[in-house]
């Protein structure tokens, strides 16, 4: 899992380091097929079952996009939110990570936002010891997260992963700390915090997968595949000279 991670890190370090105004998202997902396939890893994405196979090896998802948004010919413009999210398989095994980043200049708003999702994520993984349970830090994501301001969604989840993508436990939000799946050494688990502006509610395009807020806000997402050890929390999804 950590040399998936490890994949999974690159290729959105690659992506990230191309974003720009008047690139196509669809280019963004062909240069992180090539990374991930070219250190021998699977993309873990494509052909993943839903309203029907996913048909690439990232999700794109621009502004309003919270997570799920399929790439295409849409061209990236200055000032827009961009959520990159990727999956690796590295010999049967698992990691899921992303990240969000700005075209050029972001407005005040907007930079706030990908602050404290970005921030918002390390509150969580904090909590990610034996002993404490999934609620915890799910609860200590969403009262940092609120305490500025902002949102968590209420109709998506983080999760277990391994040897499948999605595993239990499901880390679901606006629970109580204290609540859901006591933490066990040797567990791991994709912690995502999805953050909108003014509402946690959400909607699903036409195209069947890309979630947007309901409202048109913009929206942020950022994830690590997280094991829990003995000790500190080990993040997986890190470049290999982290």
């Amino acid at each position: 899992m950590r040399q998936a991670g490890r994949i999974n890190a690159l290729a959105l370090a690659e992506m990230a380091a191309v974003v720009r105004p008047g690139i196509a998202t669809r280019e963004l997902d062909a240069l992180a097929e090539k990374v991930i396939t070219q250190h021998q890893g699977v993309p873990a994405f494509k052909g993943y079952p839903g309203p029907y196979p996913y048909p690439f090896s990232v999700t794109v998802s621009v502004n309003e996009e919270l997570v799920h948004g399929l790439p295409g010919p849409r061209v990236l413009r200055a000032g827009d939110v961009v959520s990159l999210d990727c999956g690796t398989v590295y010999q049967g095994f698992y990691a899921d990570s992303a990240i969000t980043v700005g075209v050029g200049t972001l407005s005040p708003l907007a930079q706030r936002l990908v602050e404290i999702t970005e921030q918002a994520l390390h509150v969580g993984i904090k909590w990610m010891r034996p002993g404490q349970r999934t609620g915890d830090s799910a609860a200590a994501m969403q009262v940092f997260v609120e305490d500025h301001g902002f949102r968590m969604v209420r109709d998506y989840t983080s999760h277990g992963i391994g040897r499948h993508m999605h595993e239990d436990p499901e880390v679901r939000y606006y629970v109580k700390p204290g609540t859901g799946t006591l933490l066990r050494p040797g567990m791991t688990i994709a912690l995502e915090p999805m953050v909108l502006v003014s509402s946690g509610e959400t909607r699903v395009k036409p195209d069947r997968w890309t979630v947007v807020s309901a409202d048109g806000a913009p929206t942020a997402h950022f994830e690590h595949t997280v094991a829990v050890t003995e000790g500190e929390p080990e993040i997986l999804t890190l470049p290999e000279d982290t």
